[in-house]
């Protein structure tokens, strides 16, 4: 079976997995940025690192000025824009900065997919849930901020 299904297909399999992972964490928490927007990062970098690793080849007249990175360090930068569309001011209290990171850190994985760094991929699709379900849990940084006060 797996023979019959290209690999690109998989990997953007694979990114939407890892991706709703990090999503279903979020949705689960209440955040406004859930399952199937974590979902659709991993899958669209994924996506756009596929497409710019061999979909141009049939159009390359000079091999040696071709440099597929070009379309992933705008998928980062397009990643940034989202992200910075999602922090809001409310005040002296700013929100959405895990949202952003998280996103951010989404189309990393998507693109990690997408060149075929399937370990680094899962190993930072683990990595990151423990950050957002672990760390979120015991709330350090409220501690800092009372830590601080303190002082």
């Amino acid at each position: 079976m797996f023979e019959l299904i290209p690999q690109p297909y998989w990997q953007v399999l694979l990114a939407l997995l890892l991706g709703s992972i990090l999503g279903a964490q979020r949705e689960y928490t209440g955040k406004a940025a859930g399952l199937r927007t974590y979902s659709l990062v991993a899958v669209g970098a994924c996506l756009f690192t596929v497409i710019s690793i061999g979909g141009f080849n049939q159009f390359l007249v000079d091999a040696s000025r071709y440099d597929p990175s070009r379309i992933a360090s705008n998928v980062v930068v397009g990643i940034g824009f989202l992200g910075a569309g999602v922090i809001i001011l409310r005040g002296v209290r700013i929100e959405g900065l895990t949202t952003a990171a998280g996103l951010w850190v989404s189309a990393g994985i998507g693109m990690a997919v997408g060149v075929q760094m399937y370990g680094v991929a899962i190993f930072t699709t683990v990595l990151v849930f423990v950050i957002l379900e672990v760390l979120g849990k015991f709330d350090i940084e409220e501690w800092l901020l009372h830590s601080r006060k303190r002082l």
